[in-house]
C-alpha cells in the first residue's frame, strides 16, 4: 500500500481522518455554539422560568391550603361554640319554662286553697243560716202550737189530735220550704 503524502489522511479503523473530517468537526462545533447561544440558552431560561412559576404556584397552593385549614379550624371552633351556646340557650329556656310551670302550679294550688276556704266559709254561713231559719220555724211552730194549746183546754183525745195536726202542719211547712 502506498501512501500518498499529498493527501494527508490517516486511517484509524472505520474513521478516516482527513480535511473533510476536520471541517465536519469544526461545523459541528460551530453549530453547537450557535445552538447553545440561540436555542439552549432561551430554552434553558424558559424551562427555568417555567420551573420557578410552577414552584411559585405550588407554594401559593400550599399557602392557600394552610389558610383554608386555619379558616376551617376557626369555623369549626365557632361552630362548636355556637352549638354550645345553642345548648345553653335551650337549657336556660327549659329551666325558665319549668320554673314558670312550677309558679303556675303553685298559684293554682293557692287559688284552689283560697276557693276551698271560701267554699267552707260559705257552707258554714249557709249552715248557720239554715239552722237559724230552722230555729225560727221551730219557734214559730212552737208559738203556734202553744197558742192553740192555750186557746183550748185539752183532754187526751184533743191533745193527740192537736199533736197529729201539728205534725202534719210542720211536715207541710217543711216540704214547702
Amino acid at each position: 500500500m502506498s501512501m500518498d503524502l499529498t493527501t494527508a489522511s490517516l486511517r484509524l479503523g472505520l474513521v478516516e481522518i482527513n480535511w473533510t473530517f476536520a471541517f465536519q468537526l469544526i461545523n459541528t462545533l460551530i453549530l453547537y455554539l450557535i445552538l447553545r447561544k440561540f436555542l439552549f440558552g432561551p430554552v434553558t431560561k424558559f424551562m427555568q422560568t417555567r420551573e420557578n412559576e410552577i414552584k411559585n404556584q405550588i407554594q401559593h397552593a400550599k399557602d392557600v391550603e394552610a389558610i383554608a385549614l386555619s379558616h376551617k379550624e376557626e369555623y369549626e371552633g365557632k361552630l362548636s361554640m355556637a352549638e354550645e351556646e345553642g345548648k345553653d340557650i335551650v337549657k336556660k329556656h327549659t329551666l325558665r319554662a319549668e320554673k314558670r310551670a312550677f309558679d303556675i302550679i303553685k298559684a293554682a294550688e293557692s287559688d284552689i286553697e283560697s276557693m276551698k276556704l271560701n267554699a267552707h266559709r260559705e257552707l258554714e254561713r249557709e249552715r248557720v243560716k239554715a239552722v237559724n231559719e230552722l230555729k225560727d220555724q221551730i219557734s214559730h211552730l212552737t208559738i203556734m202550737a202553744a197558742s192553740r194549746v192555750v186557746e183550748k183546754d185539752l183532754n187526751e183525745a184533743d191533745h193527740k189530735e192537736l199533736i197529729n195536726k201539728f205534725i202534719s202542719e210542720v211536715g207541710e211547712a217543711r216540704w214547702q220550704s
